[in-house]
This record gives structure tokens, C-alpha cells and sequence, in this order.
């Protein structure tokens, strides 16, 4: 019976403790909707201390310790250049990372995510206090002014427990994805504002170069030159293969032509002497016949056939070809009759 008893009170308090647990998490937002609209910022323009670095998103949390132990009243605020979600984990799933890419353009190496951490020093016409900016300034931080963007693309996410932040890294972030890919909108970079209960995300649709800080902008220079060398070391590598190719195949293809056009040069001279008159002509009609084929699509045969006719050295060279060529026909008709003449005389003897 007792022990009975003692697994019944285990029981309950596994239950109890699950119920706990179910609570805060639902407590934390859990179930929250995530309502993504696009419209005026929630804040007007801000001053703030930061301090930016490359590097995970996981190490952020050391920042945001630093800037919450010098001023714990200020608000914080972080600012990533790449996407947070799809960065945040090495060991996001393959799948979430597929459909992340369609969304936020290439993936970019953890260790070299661009993103600034710090406190909000005053908003609007307000000025900070000089004293708090001399702490900040003391502990390395640097100070700036964001402007108020005129649209931008926003969501919230209750701020109540530290869970918080992690149901709103992977749910947030996601549904600004889908709706920044819907609408083909070009929304950058991303602010997180901690501002009371609430978590402000933040996608500038104006103004966005002013929310580039100079160490960023730097980088982002450094990057474009970096590429721009690179594809220029690869166009003159490619422009290098491809000239030695191609004098390589125009040296043979111009070795061989000049070793054929020989050839048939010397071919013809042997075997122009024993040419008849009628295959001669023959082969006129068949040149006369290709070049008037091909003198249908370039100019350059009908002007050599103009000057050709034009002059009328042409004709009489022909002419006069044929003109030998007959004569040595005849000649060579006549000496082989008279051999065959004086055998017949001598047989009739």
C-alpha cells in the first residue's frame, strides 16, 4: 500500500512539474501570433552605443551583458547585417536552411556575421546624458544616430522571460522571411529592440545606408574590392588560356592551308600542260557556277567579276589559253600522224 502511495505522489509531481514547465512557456509565448505588417517604425530617430563585431550570433549575449551592466534602465537594441535566423545555429536542419537561402540570399560562415550590440543612449529630440556617454565611451563603445526610417517591416513578440528570446529568433524571424519574399520587398538590415515586455523587430524599407555603421561600411569596401580583383585576375587568366589556344590553332590551321595551297599550285602546274580544251571548260563552267552561288551572299566575288569584266584582261587571258591550248593539240594531232604515214610507205615498198 505504501508504495502504492509513494508512485501515486511521484506521479503528481512529474505531472505537476511538466504543467510548470508547459505554463512558462506558454507564458513566455509560446503560442503568441506573430503579426508581420509593413508601416511607420516604432520608434522615432535614436542615439546609441554600440559596439560591433563579427563573429556567431551566440556570442552576442557578452555584449548585451556589458551594455545592460553600465546603464541597466536604457534599452537595449542589436543590429544584424545577416540574417539572425538563418546564422544564429550552426545546427539548424537542412531543410529550414533550404528555405531560408530562397529568402535571405546566400549563406553566410558564422564566424563572419556582421552584427553591433548596445543601449539606446535617447530617442527623438531628447539628448543623452553626458555622463552616461562618457561611461559608455570609457568602456570602448562608440555613439551614433539612427534616423526614422519613413516604412519598414515590423513584428513584436512579448519580453516577459529569457525563453523569450529564443521562441522569437526562431518564429519571428521566420515569418519576416516569408513575408519579405511574398511582397519581393527589399527590407535591411534587422533591428531587435528590447523595449519594456516587448521585442521590437525592425526591417528598414527607407534610409537603409544610414543604419550602416563606419566599421561596417569598411568591411562592406574591403569586400568589393576584394571581388572586383578577384574577378579581374579571373578574366585575365581566361583572356591568357584562350589567346594561347587560339594562336595555336591559327598557326596549324595556317600551316596547313599554306602546305595544301602549295600542293595544288604545283599539281596544277605539272598537269596544266595535258589539260584538253574540254575539261578546261568544264571547269570554268563549274567555278563561274559556284562563284555566281556564292557571289548571291557576299559582295566581294561580284566586285572581283566587275573589274574582271570591266578591264577585259580577263577574257583575253582565257582566250588566249585556249588559243595554246589548241595549238599544242593540233601539234601533237599532227606528229603522231606523220609517224604512222612514212611506217605505211615503208611497208608498201
Amino acid at each position: 500500500m505504501a508504495d502504492w502511495l509513494l508512485i501515486g505522489l511521484f506521479a503528481a509531481l512529474v505531472a505537476l512539474l511538466l504543467l510548470t514547465l508547459f505554463g512558462f512557456a506558454v507564458y513566455s509565448g509560446l503560442f503568441t501570433e506573430v503579426i508581420v505588417s509593413a508601416g511607420l517604425p516604432p520608434f522615432s530617430s535614436i542615439t546609441v552605443a554600440y559596439k560591433f563585431q563579427v563573429g556567431p550570433y551566440g556570442d552576442s549575449g557578452r555584449l548585451f551583458t556589458e551594455s545592460c551592466s553600465i546603464s541597466p534602465r536604457l534599452c537595449s537594441i542589436a543590429l544584424y547585417y545577416d540574417n539572425p535566423h538563418t546564422m544564429s545555429s550552426a545546427k539548424a536542419t537542412v531543410r529550414v536552411r533550404r528555405r531560408l537561402t530562397a529568402t535571405s540570399g546566400p549563406l553566410v560562415d558564422p564566424e563572419k556575421c556582421r552584427y553591433l550590440v548596445g543601449s539606446i543612449l535617447s530617442e527623438g529630440e531628447e539628448k543623452p546624458s553626458e555622463e552616461v556617454v562618457r561611461m559608455f565611451l570609457k568602456y570602448g563603445f562608440k555613439i551614433i544616430n539612427f534616423p526614422a526610417p519613413s516604412h519598414v517591416v515590423m513584428a513584436t513578440f512579448p519580453y516577459t522571460t529569457p525563453l523569450s528570446i529564443h521562441l522569437a529568433v526562431n518564429r519571428v524571424h521566420t515569418a519576416l522571411d516569408v513575408y519579405i519574399k511574398e511582397r519581393k520587398l527589399c527590407a535591411h538590415p534587422r533591428l531587435e529592440i528590447y523595449k519594456g515586455n516587448k521585442i521590437h523587430f525592425v526591417c528598414p524599407l527607407a534610409r537603409q545606408g544610414d543604419f550602416y555603421v563606419p566599421e561596417m561600411k569598411e568591411l562592406e569596401k574591403k569586400s568589393r574590392a576584394a571581388a572586383a580583383a578577384a574577378v579581374a585576375e579571373a578574366e585575365d587568366a581566361q583572356i591568357d588560356i584562350t589567346g594561347a589556344d587560339t594562336l595555336s590553332e591559327n598557326s596549324s590551321v595556317s600551316l596547313e592551308t599554306t602546305t595544301n595551297s602549295r600542293d595544288t599550285s604545283v599539281a596544277t602546274s605539272i598537269l596544266s600542260p595535258f589539260t584538253s580544251s574540254h575539261s578546261r571548260d568544264e571547269v570554268d563552267n563549274r567555278s563561274e557556277h559556284s562563284y555566281s552561288e556564292s557571289g548571291a551572299s557576299g559582295s566581294s566575288f561580284e566586285e572581283l567579276d566587275l573589274e574582271g569584266n570591266g578591264d577585259g584582261d580577263g577574257m583575253a587571258g582565257l582566250s588566249a589559253d585556249l588559243g595554246s591550248f589548241e595549238d599544242q593539240d593540233t601539234a601533237k594531232a599532227k606528229w603522231t600522224k606523220e609517224p604512222i604515214a612514212l611506217e605505211k610507205e615503208r611497208g608498201e615498198e
